[in-house]
């Protein structure tokens, strides 16, 4: 039986990616509220934590075949990695950078995914999500505004965070075409909580009543984003989910006036602007190519 085969559906899975990213921003707003107490590989095992136990349940029950005897275990694993270099290295950067430079250096990972995915995936990548993926830039560049140059280790830390990440989305849809999604996330998640837990002798704190309720939210919120996120790489070429990232920051603002009260500057808005500009672009440019598929010749 055959889980990870599923009728490509661009559109599908930019919606599914959109809400997947939205998630992944408030993961974020919640380690951002976590790490003030707790050390940064406590937090991750216990979101992957969530997801190995609910990923567990659900594939016992749908009876998946186990991802470590799939010719892709390897690339498995190579993504657990990839995902733990990137999280230390950005958390890491964090520290010395300011959060636009942060930013900024960060979002580069949606245009990397773009040329890998012509490298790797040997995708073929249009007009319109080119424009897209610069588009969404130059708004995270906008709304960022970074005011200096950063630190020359943390700004390459934040680069090759971004480079990690750009190849674990491509390898993501490179396992998608065989494997199902809630074995992917299992598997990964096991991998990334055991490399979290060997640091345990030393940062392990106990969390308190509250620490207990954000650290199991975090696993719950992370475990729909990376549902929706696999799921979208499914449906969509990685190219075409490449410039959905940038949503990803509005999102962050959202959340950060909700639960902060942190209100947007002029550029901020600008970028955001630029941002939903491009993600309409995407769309259309999607949208436009599937009715152009299902058009007969005859008729065009």
């Amino acid at each position: 039986m055959t889980f990870g085969k599923t009728t490509a559906s661009p559109l599908v899975g930019i919606a599914l990616a959109s809400a997947g990213y939205s998630c992944f921003a408030l993961q974020d707003a919640l380690v951002k509220w976590l790490v003030a107490d707790y050390e940064v590989p406590q937090i991750l095992f216990m979101r992957s934590l969530v997801i190995v136990l609910v990923t567990g349940v659900l594939l016992r029950y749908r009876r998946h075949p186990s991802i470590f005897k799939s010719p892709y275990r390897n690339t498995v694993v190579l993504r657990a990695a990839l995902m733990l270099i990137a999280w230390l290295l950005f958390y890491n950067a964090a520290r010395h950078i300011g959060l636009a430079e942060l930013t900024t250096l960060y979002f580069s990972a949606p245009i990397i995914t773009i040329f890998l995915s012509i490298i790797v995936l040997k995708e073929s990548v249009g007009v319109g999500r080119w424009i897209a993926g610069v588009g969404g830039f130059v708004g995270v560049l906008v709304a960022a505004n970074p005011t200096h140059s950063p630190n020359l280790i943390p700004a390459a830390m934040c680069i090759v965070a971004g480079l990690c990440w750009a190849w674990s989305t491509i390898l993501v849809r490179l396992v998608s075409r065989s494997e199902s999604t809630l074995t992917q996330m299992y598997a990964t998640s096991l991998l990334f909580g055991l490399a979290c837990a060997v640091s345990f002798p030393w940062i392990w704190k106990t969390p308190d009543a509250i620490g207990w309720m954000l650290m199991i939210a975090l696993g719950v919120v992370a475990t729909v984003g990376q549902f929706l996120l696999y799921e979208g790489f499914r449906h969509a070429p990685a190219s075409a989910l490449a410039p959905v990232e940038y949503t990803g920051l509005i999102w962050a603002f959202v959340y950060g006036y909700a639960i902060w009260a942190e209100v947007p500057t002029l550029n901020v808005f600008i970028g955001a602007l630029l941002i939903v500009g491009s993600s309409i672009v995407l769309v259309a440019w999607e949208r436009r190519l599937v009715i152009a598929a299902r058009t007969p010749a005859s008729q065009q």
